[in-house]
């Protein structure tokens, strides 16, 4: 298993931040290679990606969600192992810090040397910098989702 660690700085509240979070159908807006993710109840959502032209599906399922503190998953089935969270902190008005944390199991030659030569890490700082643009520039949420998990 192979671990990243990455953070980034937006200029909403930490609600907003969060709560745009929570809505994960609009992941593919910010999120390279996410192609789509179906909500299928409030804890168990299915994605399909796709990254150097191979196509993936699996499910994951939230296993702790806190309103304005973290959301957690792990994947349950499919083509990608993975567990992760991400968590959201107040640093002053209207800014708040973004962590995102998670464990995956790269898959066979290609994956295992993308993870080698850094690309997983380098997606993962990208899909924070365009959560970061696509929530600054709209200033609100698209939805929200306020359940504990």
């Amino acid at each position: 298993m192979a671990k990243i660690e990455e953070s980034i700085e937006v200029a909403v509240p930490v609600t907003t931040a969060y709560n745009q979070w929570t809505q994960f159908e609009e992941f593919p807006r910010f999120m390279e290679g996410v192609e789509r993710v179906e909500q299928r109840t409030p804890t168990l959502t299915h994605w399909v990606t796709k990254t150097d032209g191979v196509r993936r599906e699996f499910d994951a399922v939230i296993t702790e969600q806190i309103p304005d503190e973290r959301v957690a998953w792990t994947t349950v089935a499919g083509e990608v192992r993975q567990a992760g969270v991400v968590t959201f902190h107040h640093l002053d008005v209207g800014r708040t810090k973004v962590m995102l944390q998670f464990d995956h199991d790269p898959e066979g030659f290609v994956d295992t040397l993308g993870d080698k030569l850094g690309f997983v890490r380098r997606q993962a700082k990208g899909d924070l910098e365009r959560f970061k643009t696509f929530i600054e520039s709209r200033g609100i949420e698209t939805g929200e989702w306020r359940g504990a998990v």
